[in-house]
């Protein structure tokens, strides 16, 4: 239970101070105090939950994030239900705790606090917590509210203990204005203090190292920023550089003389040594990457992305004792940085071993991840062991279990072996995540049902990082892509075969470049992309799937509908007629019919008359329809009628593609209630 006090200099704020309260308390993200771990929204490669490239960010996707995203990895404190919320007075007022004069109450209690609100004076603010105050790194975010709520202004902790976007959001939950006084914020500038806890990197900077780094960076040093694994974070970097950041993705094209500062986001360090003999040398990775050397006195700020997946096996009740020890200094001396390790893999049969705990316990950024000998028994590695496979079933659990993690990303490490005491052998192995490696991406984008404004932020983003933008040119309005940078290259694949659209796509991925394909409504209904994954599946090509809003969703705004109605219809079916594709008995329209669910159906206006027989055998002929055409779209069209008048409606209107219809009683429904709202429905929220 995270504890918040509320500082509450006069009575007469009691109401505003209520009224906070109830907000820190509400549980639904009304506030939240970003900076603290355990929101781990922006996922990063490999994580659980999210396998993918994430180019330009987002949480729990399989694949290429959205380009430039700003990720967010607050712990949500004061949206977290269960929150202890006090408030504080100096005298007894109902309700309140009375604690004397602030200063001293607020110095015996500080470590104990996420967050304090004063309401009140700033002059009483300051003078009541400067007792208290340690740095940045310790103080949580403190507020402060002038007594008529007008104003929230953050007094200290404004980016690591995010008093900030504390005072941000308690603004805007109380109608009052945020007054942010941080230089990088006000210019729109990164933080870099807290860069590495938005997206899940460690780094080995210390207090001081990092505000020398930051102040070199708010004051406008030149600054070049090396990109050596693409994520989340790196994405949202690039799209939000600064002017006096030059990006480099290779360490090769640095020249530093002429830099300020350099920001590296990169798991290498420097082979053969520790980190305690990093100062002055760029990390490198020697016959991956070359060192580089650093010009004295330039700060250098390195993040480490977790992007590495470490397998290992040992024997039965293998003693841990040096083990984390011996594998980290291994990494280490092979220029890898163990802050930049995601996952620990093995097989289930070692799932107990006491071995697995101490290496989660070393490296407590990463998770475990257990797997099948199954599983990992079809995997190939490169030094297959039969003395490995006869007592586990995988010939290598180590390799087999980083590759599987990494998800098919290379081996950067093979099957190292170790023994610290006899008897207590082990092996392990280390991969790079796939969608960390900076290779071609493609994103197959749903475009929405039209409008180009309808396409979702995500695939707005990639739309407009993309190098080439492939679309279906007779469903996908072409100003979507307008988004599309300078230079990028678009097609419609109206004319093209599949061989055709592959060897394109292909092309500009073997360059590692960005590709879209654009899809409307949602690609996965109906978007005939089952045969490209099974292309990009064979080439080993990495792709990711952005969501779209399909035309039904559109048909049920347009139509001003729910699709369900409170204990009478509570299914939606997403169908369509047997046409040139054949239906599976089981699912032909008038056995579907029988449920009276609300029917949206797609792809079959040439077949109408044959639709609407199909569901005159279980729907009453009066049963509200709509023939929705090119919803969205400037050309929409939207026709009401009855069942029974379906096929007439569609051809008296000369309804052809892109129309779907729509059968049901919800179409227009204003009658039963939800219980979701009901005074005396209770829930996490309205307890």
């Amino acid at each position: 239970m995270n504890k918040i006090a509320i500082i509450l200099v006069s009575e007469s704020s009691l109401p505003l101070a209520r009224n906070v309260q109830r907000v820190l308390q509400a549980g639904n993200g009304e506030a939240q105090i970003p900076g603290q771990a355990g929101n781990d929204e922006t996922q990063i490669p490999g994580q659980a939950g999210n396998d993918g490239t994430q180019i330009p960010g987002q949480a729990g996707n399989d694949g290429m994030q959205i380009p430039g995203r700003a990720g967010n990895d607050e712990m949500q404190i004061p949206g977290q239900a269960g929150n202890d919320v006090g408030i504080y007075t100096k005298n007894e007022v109902d309700g309140c705790t009375a604690v004397g004069p602030y200063a001293p109450f607020l110095k015996e209690h500080w470590e104990e606090f996420e967050a304090v609100v004063f309401i009140g004076a700033m002059g009483i603010c300051v003078r009541s917590i400067a007792p208290a105050l340690k740095n940045k790194y310790q103080d949580p975010a403190v507020v402060c509210i002038d007594s008529t709520g007008k104003f929230v202004v953050p007094v200290v902790s404004g980016h690591v203990g995010g008093a900030n976007e504390l005072a941000r959001q308690l603004a805007a939950a109380i109608s009052a204005e945020a007054i942010v006084t941080t230089q990088s914020d006000n210019e729109g500038l990164w933080a870099l203090d807290t860069l590495g806890r938005q997206y899940g990197w460690q780094t080995e900077a210390t207090p001081a190292q990092m505000n020398r780094a930051v102040f070199a960076f708010v004051q406008h040093q030149p600054t070049a920023l090396l990109l050596e694994v693409r994520d989340a974070g790196t994405d949202a970097l690039e799209r939000t550089k600064p002017e006096h950041v030059q990006i480099f993705y290779r360490r090769e094209d640095l020249d530093l003389k002429d830099f300020g500062l350099l920001i590296a986001v990169t798991p290498y360090l420097p082979k053969g040594v520790t980190p305690s003999l990093l100062e002055g040398v760029m990390p490198g990775l020697t016959g991956h990457l070359n060192p580089l050397a650093i010009p004295e006195n330039l700060p250098v700020l390195a993040f480490r992305p977790p992007v590495l997946h470490l397998g290992f096996g040992c024997r039965r009740q293998c003693d841990p004792a040096g083990i984390p020890e011996a594998i980290e200094a291994k990494l280490q001396e092979e220029g890898l940085s163990p802050k930049s390790i995601a996952s620990v893999g093995t097989i289930e049969l070692k799932k107990d071993e006491p071995l697995l705990q101490a290496l989660l316990a070393r490296w407590s950024q990463a998770h475990a991840e257990i797997y099948s000998a199954e599983t990992l028994a079809a995997i190939d590695v490169p030094n297959p062991s039969e003395k490995a496979l006869a007592a586990t079933g995988s010939a290598g659990v180590a390799e087999a279990a980083a590759l599987e993690s990494a998800h098919g990303g290379p081996l950067l490490m093979e099957k190292q072996k170790g023994k610290q005491t006899e008897g207590n052998d082990f092996t392990f192995a280390l991969a790079q995540d796939a969608a960390s490696l900076r290779s071609g991406h493609i994103e197959i984008v749903g475009a929405g049902p039209g409008d180009p404004e309808l396409v979702s932020v995500r695939g707005k983003r990639f739309l407009e990082a993309a190098d080439l933008i492939l679309y279906a040119g007779s469903l996908v309005p072409v100003e979507l892509t307008h988004y599309a940078k300078p230079g990028c290259t678009v097609r419609s694949s109206a004319s093209m075969d599949l061989e055709e659209q592959f060897a394109l796509m292909k092309e500009f991925y073997d360059k590692g470049l960005l590709v879209v394909r654009l899809h409307t409504g949602d690609p996965c209904i109906y978007g005939a992309i089952q045969e490209q994954m099974a292309f990009f599946d064979r080439y080993g090509m990495h792709y990711h799937i952005t969501p779209g809003i399909s035309a039904f969703q559109a048909a049920a705004a347009a139509l001003r509908s729910q699709f369900t109605i409170p204990e009478k219809v509570q299914t939606i079916i997403l169908t369509r007629g047997e046409g040139r594709t054949p239906m599976p008995e089981r699912e032909q329209l008038h056995k579907l019919a029988q449920s009276q669910s609300t029917m949206c159906i797609y792809l079959s206006a040439a077949i109408v008359e044959e639709v609407q027989a199909e569901l005159l055998q279980a729907y009453p002929p009066e049963t509200p329809v709509a023939a929705c055409y090119k919803l969205t779209w400037k050309e929409e069209r939207i026709y009401r009628g009855q069942l029974r008048d379906l096929a007439r409606i569609v051809r008296e209107n000369n309804l052809t593609l892109t129309t779907l219809l729509v059968v049901g009683d919800a179409i227009g429904n204003r009658e039963g209630l939800s219980r979701l709202y009901a005074h005396e429905f209770k829930h996490l929220f309205r307890p």
